[in-house]
């Protein structure tokens, strides 16, 4: 693949959850779901990057974080992604993104769990390309 300019432009936590009644000390048994999307801005030429990560036990969720990352594209390589009516960006690149993501992520669940007892809950470390199987394709 062609090396791809890029820039991390925004950051946002989208959503951001302690249920405190749905977390049981006691039980060990914890389970984590993790979400991926991606979007586009054509206007700003960039590619958004969606995680969303939710701790669960008994299939409850106690601790939710959903973090945003938009990365501008250069102009020439963003021209490369546009074909008709939509921008198709390739699956290792939007991994790539993904994996960014991921770590922003797991910054932003330490800073907002700090001098918590949620703070233990570190995200793990993920191989995102087996979660992104396929090339983006968006609408324009």
């Amino acid at each position: 693949m062609n090396k791809i300019g890029f820039k991390l432009e925004k950051i946002n936590t989208e959503q951001f959850a302690i249920i405190e009644s749905s977390y049981d000390e006691c039980n060990d048994d914890i389970g984590l779901e993790a979400n991926v999307k991606f979007g586009t801005s054509t206007e700003d030429s960039a590619v958004i990057s969606i995680i969303k990560f939710q701790f669960e036990q008994k299939e409850k969720p106690f601790l939710i974080i959903e973090v945003s990352c938009e990365f501008s594209i250069e102009e020439d390589k963003w021209g490369e992604f546009s074909n008709g009516k939509t921008i198709d960006i390739p699956k290792g690149f939007l991994a790539h993104l993904a994996m960014i993501t991921v770590g922003t992520t797991r910054g932003v669940l330490h800073s907002k769990t700090d001098n918590t007892k949620f703070n233990e809950f570190i995200l793990p470390t993920l191989n995102v390309s087996e979660m992104i199987t396929e090339d983006g394709a968006f609408e324009k």
